[in-house]
């Protein structure tokens, strides 16, 4: 039977677990789509040094796009005071993209969005951001340059999708296409992240991971 805590309440199993606080931290990173983001962070995590795995907690949780705000606060309520979360998500077809992301940030959620779709970060490894607005074109485009990089066929389901990119683009460099995109669009007087493309701050996410492993 399961243990009650202090209101009387039952506790769930992920409560009633032994706590081992990650030294580097605990990302909780909720996406709304299945494959993409969770293939490429899984992946991220699996590239860590073997020392720094135990260290930095990345746990990629799946949730329609409106539950992503209230999925991750349940989750972070666990722990909150060493969980650092983050919803991940495309500007694609969504509606009310900006007010999903000001809200999220207003609940101290960081936000990794994208304008059109997550293949536009995965684009800067290879050197660039085009300026595709269609979700559709810019996935097909990405799919074509990556298999022209990598030689093989793009596949949002490829658990080795991050090493690949790795292995033939460049990460440090895209860190700095993507910062300078979203910067040039601010510079442009954009200010709504749905009007500025293309860009996206999966960057800020991936950046502050790699410093930590530093």
């Amino acid at each position: 039977m399961a243990r009650k805590d202090r209101t009387g309440n039952r506790k769930t199993r992920e409560q009633r677990l032994p706590r081992k606080i990650p030294e580097l931290g605990y990302y909780l990173v909720v996406t709304d789509t299945k494959a993409t983001e969770k293939c490429f962070f899984t992946g991220l995590h699996r590239a860590l040094p073997d020392d720094v795995k135990h260290k930095l907690v990345i746990k990629v949780v799946e949730a329609k796009t409106r539950s992503m705000i209230e999925k991750c606060l349940e989750l972070t309520n666990y722990d909150a005071q060493y969980r650092i979360p983050w919803i991940v998500f495309d500007r694609d077809q969504v509606q009310k993209f900006d007010d999903i992301i000001s809200e999220a940030m207003s609940k101290g959620i960081q936000v990794a969005w994208s304008n059109p779709c997550f293949e536009i970060w995965m684009y800067a490894y290879f050197g660039s951001m085009p300026a595709i607005r269609d979700s559709w074109v810019c996935c097909s485009e990405f799919g074509r340059v990556y298999e022209n990089k990598t030689g093989q066929k793009y596949s949002k389901a490829d658990e080795q999708m991050y090493s690949r990119i790795c292995k033939a683009g460049d990460e440090k460099k895209a860190l700095q296409i993507a910062k300078q995109k979203l910067e040039q669009c601010i510079r442009d007087g954009k200010t709504k992240p749905s009007d500025m493309c293309p860009a996206t701050t999966v960057y800020e996410l991936v950046g502050e991971i790699r410093e930590k492993v530093k």
